[in-house]
């Protein structure tokens, strides 16, 4: 019945079995996690996991050294909320190693033990003599958040919300039309509640696009952290129709609006307990707070119009994103303003060939429909719901929902333009 486990080295990149496992996992809330690992197959994962945006409140520290080293430690330091030991050693040795560690530790701190035998007798003793959980090696990254978020994350609580954050390539791609259309969708189709934070204080545009003038806004929680929680959020809330809300902005240059890299976390961390569904209409601007805005969204989509700009800076926000993102699926891409007259433009298929994804809608020109939808306030869904953008904006929502998938179509060859862009860099 028992049986050594070898090591086997971790890969440096997280495969698609590892980025489907960790989207239904649950962020971790901030606690403090040191682990003990004899081996850099156990080490590496671990460390990946600290640095994926689940366990962006927990603070990690890794040790090289088993049982031995962290007894030497503890003996004049405080015990984290979470140890995670690995050891190599045979079961009886095991459990006396631990039942040492166990004299220093304090009582409220949780253990994780990552072994190389499986055996069903040593599970049931170590869970019996209060070990957490006891995981046979190799691990995975998504094996170490998973144990970590199942310890520490109520089962009873409330469900978090899903953030999907919408960011253009350049300024007037349509990023923020989309955003608030593809949110008056969801919140239609799937009579589901929906909150849209209109993040870009100075010139949001989502008090006009819904026909609303709040009085308060976003600007009162960013600017009163303290005073943050569910009801005082549902205060500020801009009621637009029966499942959506807004957090507005206030469109006015009064005052500059410089934050900190994590000025709007709590804000976003409160509403996702409000509602199911957040929809972040992210600024074109590159900062501390839009970059960790996101990084830690569960969704990122990016507006971009078929022009050689565009193409440079979704790649650079592509390539960006899949670092700072790297156990997430790539960002979504939308193509909008297609077919503009006169203009010369990138056909679809050759803008997302050097980006590696498909788009998930391209949205053909359409100024009058738009524009009229702007000047009265209303969604496109609204101002005329038997319309081809409509029905785009609808499969937007079914998307990024999970409720259908993207249609893949195969991809041109790009030709020069890759090549141009490489000039233009020089």
């Amino acid at each position: 019945m028992t049986n050594l486990a070898y090591d086997s080295p971790a890969e440096s990149e997280t495969t698609a079995k590892e980025v489907d496992a960790m989207q239904a996992l649950r962020p971790v809330p901030r606690i403090s996690i040191q682990a003990f690992c004899e081996t850099e197959g156990v080490a590496q994962p671990i460390e990946r996991a600290g640095e994926d945006r689940r366990m962006a409140k927990a603070h990690l520290k890794v040790h090289m050294g088993g049982a031995a080293t962290a007894i030497e430690l503890y003996q004049s330091a405080p015990t984290p909320n979470l140890i995670i030991l690995e050891s190599r050693k045979e079961p009886r040795e095991m459990l006396q190693s631990l039942n040492e560690l166990a004299e220093y530790c304090d009582p409220t701190t949780k253990v994780v033990v990552v072994g190389h035998y499986n055996d069903v007798g040593l599970y049931r003793e170590l869970i019996r003599s209060g070990v957490s959980e006891y995981v046979v090696a190799p691990i995975s990254m998504a094996d170490v958040v998973s144990v970590i978020s199942t310890i520490f994350v109520d089962p009873e609580a409330e469900p978090i919300g899903r953030a999907i954050a919408f960011i253009g390539a350049k300024g007037g791609v349509g990023s923020s039309t989309i955003a608030h259309n593809v949110a008056w969708a969801m919140s239609d189709l799937f009579k589901s509640d929906v909150v849209v934070a209109d993040l870009d204080l100075a010139f949001g545009t989502a008090n006009i696009n819904f026909d609303q003038d709040p009085a308060q806004g976003i600007a009162e929680a960013v600017f009163s952290p303290e005073r943050i929680d569910e009801v005082y959020l549902d205060r500020l809330l801009a009621q637009c129709s029966e499942h959506l809300s807004l957090l507005a902005a206030p469109s006015t240059l009064e005052r500059v609006y410089d934050f900190d890299q994590d000025a709007f976390t709590q804000i976003i961390d409160t509403a996702q307990r409000s509602a199911p569904l957040l929809v972040l209409d992210v600024p074109h601007i590159w900062s501390g707070w839009s970059k960790a805005t996101l990084s830690k969204a569960d969704e990122v989509v990016i507006t971009a119009t078929p022009e050689l700009a565009n193409l440079r800076n979704t790649k650079n926000m592509v390539d960006m994103l899949k670092r700072l993102r790297p156990n997430d699926p790539p960002p979504k891409l939308i193509i909008n303003q297609v077919g503009v007259p006169k203009r010369p433009e990138i056909k679809p298929d050759d803008f997302t060939e050097p980006l590696g994804i498909s788009p998930i809608a391209v949205i053909p020109f359409e100024p009058l429909l738009f524009g009229n939808a702007s000047n009265n306030g209303r969604m496109i869904g609204e101002m005329d719901a038997a319309h081809a953008v409509t029905a785009i904006m609808n499969e937007i929502a079914h998307v990024l929902t999970g409720r259908s998938e993207i249609k893949t179509k195969k991809k041109a060859g790009l030709g020069g333009l890759l090549g141009k862009l490489a000039i233009k860099k020089k």
